[in-house]
């Protein structure tokens, strides 16, 4: 992913969904590597443009179910309230974006990356001023891109699942191979993964194998390549998280801080008490007021 030359292009408005006195709600669309993509941007309404931008990466949702914005809209209107443009993607799959291939979540990263070469086309947007915030999957996504991407400035990473791959994997199974609404009612794979049928079947072998190669695994994984990363990074987490399979053990964020650490990178880890997977409450109000300052510190007021 680091040598790959990503296409891209610009943002464009599909319609007017919402506006308040925070933000006005678009719904977007731009494309990716040859796909659609769809999304959420919210721009405030309050303030001088151009805004500092946050990439809102989403986590696991039934495509199903999934309504474009899921697992982002309180956090976006938190920061939009604060100064910030913020764009949630979709991904492939998910939303009205088109399908296509993602081995080991690389599909979904190509798509944020795509996000973010799209930002210059929006005029309220500073390009040079960029963040990037993931909950659960979308911290798996948000770790991926970190290690591939320098322009993010700085990441929050929320009840993340594991930066290793070899975690996800023994937690819940390697991708499933073909229709993807028919693999999410299954409990033996993982449909973060995108794996149609009319790939061709060496690349479904090697996939197969590859996910069962223990030092293939750590070659993908962001977990060991941490010293790639240029952004300083604030990991939270809740100390009841993980109880359900769906959810993401408080290990995985604590492995990952470590391993920012060992690393040499700024990295910050913060434990909110008898929380889950999503927070409430104090805690949530807590957790993005740390949020907000963070971002103030290193995209807001960044002279990078």
């Amino acid at each position: 992913m680091r040598q790959h030359i990503f296409q891209s292009g610009a943002i464009t408005i599909i319609s007017k969904l919402a506006t308040t006195d925070i933000y006005t709600r678009y719904l977007i669309s731009y494309p990716s590597d040859g796909l659609t993509i769809t999304g959420i941007m919210q721009i405030p309404v309050n303030g001088h443009p151009p805004f500092p931008v946050i990439i809102m990466n989403h986590g696991y949702f039934d495509r199903e179910g999934y309504v474009s914005g899921d697992g982002t809209y309180r956090a976006a209107e938190y920061l939009n309230k604060y100064g910030y443009l913020t764009l949630a993607s979709d991904y492939r799959s998910w939303g009205r974006s088109e399908i296509g291939p993602s081995f080991f979540y690389t599909g979904l990263v190509t798509d944020v990356i795509n996000l973010i070469n799209a930002v210059p086309t929006i005029p309220q947007a500073d390009p040079k001023r960029l963040g990037m915030w993931g909950h659960s999957m979308g911290g798996g996504v948000t770790a991926k891109a970190l290690v591939v991407d320098p322009r993010i400035q700085a990441a929050v990473f929320y009840s993340t699942v594991s930066a290793d791959d070899a975690d996800l994997i023994t937690r819940w199974g390697m991708g499933c191979i073909g229709d993807i609404h028919f693999g999410e009612i299954q409990a033996d794979c993982n449909s973060s993964d995108i794996v149609p049928l009319d790939l061709p079947s060496d690349l479904i072998d090697a996939y197969r194998a590859a996910s069962s190669d223990p030092e293939l695994l750590r070659q993908i994984s962001p977990y060991y390549h941490l010293d790639l990363v240029t952004a300083p990074v604030e990991i939270s987490y809740g100390t009841n998280d993980g109880q359900v399979l769906g959810s993401a053990p408080p290990e995985w964020s604590q492995k990952l801080y470590q391993a920012f650490k060992e690393a040499g990178k700024n990295a910050q880890l913060f434990a909110y008490e008898g929380q889950y997977h999503s927070f409430n409450g104090d805690a949530w109000l807590a957790f993005m007021d740390r949020t907000t300052q963070f971002f103030d510190q290193y995209v807001k007021n960044s002279t990078r």
